[in-house]
């Protein structure tokens, strides 16, 4: 892993992992639409396939049943040589989940940084490990390219304190650091710079659902968080596809003091057995469960919709009104049914949408009358993430 200063222009390579895919994009120009963008698979069937600007596919690669990680994303840099030609590499983006008290800004992924990193995996069991592994491989692979690292948790340092902090005693916070932090950060920080684009007033009271496996909402104003669903882990807020969302604390200690239940039984059922998986016995894909006739299955997606516009709310209170409503996020975009319930839940908001133009996905789904302008915009982390690092490699 190189300690050395980014060398300035080439392009830039762009990874998202996320709750359940690996996403890639490259980029010559951050504000340019990508060259290439792809889906990554290192663990279930290996192998990557990636299209250009216009949808055309450009590779789709299928690597052996049970190979490492590092053989993939080999193959991955090794087609991206051939497809550059003579252009060259410059630089690889990562997002990275936590970034804890002392990463808010995008910063070079040197050893000692890696460790400080590796170090907050506490705060984000899962998530962190899972983000910090690309960054080791392709280390190994080509240790000299200059890899860089953006944080989900960056956007939502501008959350004030009383926003912030639990109830708890102070030290643990201090101490700690135990205190809200706020995820999808990237996400957020796109749909802030998409409304400026789209010229609509970036300080009306704004409240932005990213919904898709894991999910979450942002209070915004003036492109600034000023509170978001998630706290101190990536389990808090909205129940996910098979995380738990808020839970009174008290079921926690039950389920440890009654039933038994080790720490590590209690976590890999709060992240993988609960959510809309847990409620429904059948799956936590959203798109499977509209398309079920189970009955768990509908009240699985009841509880979404309900818990998201409840959510919305507390956002709304937050700012104190709000005055648009945007989805993002695979669910956000892409199910149209979910918008419309989540919409119709929020009527005494004077939330109102066109029926017809929610079916098209917008981007504007707000009908004439609605006190609330309703947006879908597609969730682009890939572009955010190149365009921390050519800032980067701008110095």
């Amino acid at each position: 892993m190189t300690d050395a200063t980014p060398p300035a222009g080439g392009l830039t390579l762009a990874i998202n992992r996320g709750s359940s895919s690996v996403k890639f994009a490259l980029f010559a120009d951050a504000a340019a639409p990508a060259l290439a963008r792809g889906t990554l698979d290192d663990k279930t069937t290996p192998g990557f396939e990636a299209s250009d600007a216009v949808g055309n596919l450009l590779v789709h690669r299928e690597l052996a049943h049970g190979v490492p990680a590092s053989e993939v994303f080999a193959a991955l840099l090794g087609w991206i040589g051939d497809f550059l030609g003579e252009r060259r590499l410059a630089a690889v983006g990562h997002r990275i989940v936590h970034g804890g008290h002392d990463f808010f800004e995008p910063a070079v992924l040197t050893a000692a940084r890696m460790e400080a990193l590796e170090a907050l995996t506490p705060l984000a069991p899962l998530h962190q490990p899972r983000c910090l592994a690309p960054v080791r491989v392709i280390a190994e692979l080509a240790p000299d390219l200059v890899q860089v690292g953006c944080f989900d948790t960056a956007f939502h340092r501008s959350i004030d304190a009383t926003v912030r902090r639990y109830a708890l005693p102070r030290r643990f916070e201090e101490k700690e650091g135990i205190r809200k932090y706020g995820f999808h950060g990237l996400s957020y920080e796109h749909i802030a710079d998409r409304l400026e684009t789209m010229r609509r007033d970036t300080g009306s009271p704004t409240v932005v659902a990213h919904l898709g496996s894991g999910a979450s909402l942002c209070a915004m104003k003036d492109g600034r968080s000023h509170d978001t669903s998630m706290g101190f882990s990536v389990l808090d807020g909205l129940p996910m596809a098979t995380r738990c969302g808020a839970i009174d604390p008290g079921a926690i200690l039950y389920l440890q003091r009654h039933m038994g239940l080790s720490a590590a039984e209690v976590e890999d059922i709060l992240y993988h057995e609960a959510g809309l998986l847990g409620v429904s016995g059948i799956t936590g894909n959203m798109r499977d469960l509209l398309a079920s006739s189970d009955p768990h299955a509908a009240e699985s997606v009841d509880l979404f919709t309900f818990h998201v516009a409840r959510e919305v709310a507390v956002m709304a209170n937050t700012l104190g009104g709000i005055e648009r409503l945007v989805f993002t996020g695979g669910i956000g975009e892409h199910q149209a049914p979910i918008r419309a319930a989540i919409c119709a839940r929020l009527a005494w908001l004077g939330v109102v949408i066109d029926p017809e133009v929610n079916d098209r996905g917008g981007p504007c789904i707000s009908a004439g009358g609605s006190r609330v302008g309703v947006l879908v915009i597609p969730a682009d982390e890939e572009r955010v993430i190149a365009r921390h690092v050519q800032s980067v490699l701008r110095g």
